[in-house]
């Protein structure tokens, strides 16, 4: 497989110098699991795995969506606490929360029902 390249960030100066590769097919839910962000400009190469496979079947192996958003959600609140504070950070923020929000819903039906970490819908 060639490695499928994202451009959905791609926006300005730096966004541009920034290579998003998808280093794996699809897997058993759809999604892909291996990221490599990379800068022509000669910043380390940042290698995203996230978890691959039910976590009773493979163990944790990655990260989760909800870590990312996270990370995202707060650099944004400190810019919120700064000078850079604006109201499309504002809106950004809100809608990351949000859909943090819904993801952890989902975890939280599914740890209810006993499939958390399964398979099983």
């Amino acid at each position: 497989m060639m490695n499928r390249q994202l451009t959905d960030h791609k926006l300005n100066g730096l966004n541009d110098a920034l290579k998003i590769e998808v280093l794996d097919e699809a897997g058993h839910g759809g999604a892909s699991h291996n990221y490599m962000i990379s800068c022509d400009g000669g910043a380390v190469p940042v290698h995203i795995a996230f978890q691959n496979g039910p976590i009773q079947d493979h163990g944790v192996n990655g990260i989760s969506n909800e870590a990312l958003i996270a990370i995202v959600i707060d650099r944004l609140r400190g810019f919120q606490s700064g000078k850079f504070a604006c109201r499309d950070n504002d809106n950004a923020l809100a809608r990351l929360e949000e859909s943090l929000a819904w993801l952890q819903k989902r975890t939280r039906e599914r740890v209810a029902k006993g499939v958390e970490g399964t398979s099983n819908a």
